[in-house]
């Protein structure tokens, strides 16, 4: 599975910064989940709720067949008008909406079906009020549950991949990127504030958090980069379909081999940051 890049589309990625790239995955234009859901998918089925306090619609979770086998999906929606954006709250999930998506992960390993997870988040909503319903304990709820559930997880950063907001249901035995997307710890302006008490060193901060989906494949965060139109999946939306469905193609034929098991998933996550380099 995977991207190979030609020696042009190397050269061309080099010419693209750090930042640049983050405008791109942030374009207004950017095709998201409701794009490619009806693309990708038969028969899909949105559920709603977290059984506990109600729904986020900025989380998106359901069951459908891809290619005429059952899988369960969830992702982050931003929202493409100004009214959805608001209503969908740019994408940024509130504690309802990581119990959702755990409510369908656990649904999913009870009919051992396969999870595909869609990333597009700047970063889980960090409000007072999400934080006193328990936003953190929610992220952490989803981190020790896909640790734990024995079915085949894949996950591709669509856009944006912010902090524990894409971790959250980011935890796969394989991840993707898309060429321009992003996957960071902080957004590059809230890096610069911390750093150097200026909003205006964003740039310098999305270099030195080694954000591109180079950069990750680099250190082994994730399995592979899906090419993208020249100057952004936006340009050229219907593009992305091939390869995207390709990648997951892939993925559920290799889980059927016993390509990916539990035990794997959970050794790459706690491989993550190991310095493999010469010993002293």
């Amino acid at each position: 599975m995977g991207t190979t890049n030609t020696t042009t589309e190397a050269q061309r990625q080099q010419e693209i910064t750090a930042w640049e790239r983050m405008e791109i995955a942030r374009h207004l234009q950017r095709p998201q989940l409701l794009f490619y859901l009806p693309r990708l998918f038969e028969d899909f089925i949105e559920l709603h709720g977290d059984r506990l306090s109600g729904d986020d619609p900025a989380m998106i979770c359901g069951i459908a067949r891809f290619e005429g086998e059952t899988v369960f999906v969830v992702g982050q929606q931003k929202g493409v008008s100004t009214d959805e954006k608001v209503a969908r709250n740019f994408g940024m999930a509130h504690p309802e909406g990581y119990r959702k998506a755990l409510r369908i992960l656990l649904m999913a390993a009870r009919f051992g079906c396969p999870v595909l997870s869609f990333v597009d988040t700047p970063a889980a909503y960090p409000g007072i009020k999400a934080e006193e319903r328990g936003q953190g304990m929610a992220i952490a709820g989803n981190l020790l549950a896909m640790t734990q559930v024995d079915v085949p997880i894949f996950a591709v950063v669509l856009g944006e991949g912010g902090s524990g907001g894409a971790l959250g249901i980011a935890v796969a035995d394989y991840i993707a990127m898309l060429e321009y997307a992003v996957y960071t710890i902080c957004p590059p302006e809230r890096c610069a504030e911390i750093l150097w008490r200026n909003v205006d060193e964003k740039k310098q901060a999305a270099e030195a958090l080694r954000i591109t989906a180079a950069d990750l494949l680099s250190f082994g965060v994730i399995d592979t980069v899906i090419s993208e139109p020249d100057g952004g999946a936006h340009h050229a939306p219907e593009e992305m379909i091939l390869p995207l469905a390709a990648e997951i193609r892939a993925f559920l034929k290799e889980h059927k081999q016993g390509a990916w098991t539990l035990e794997r998933r959970r050794a790459r996550f706690r491989n993550i940051g190991k310095w493999h380099g010469d010993e002293a």
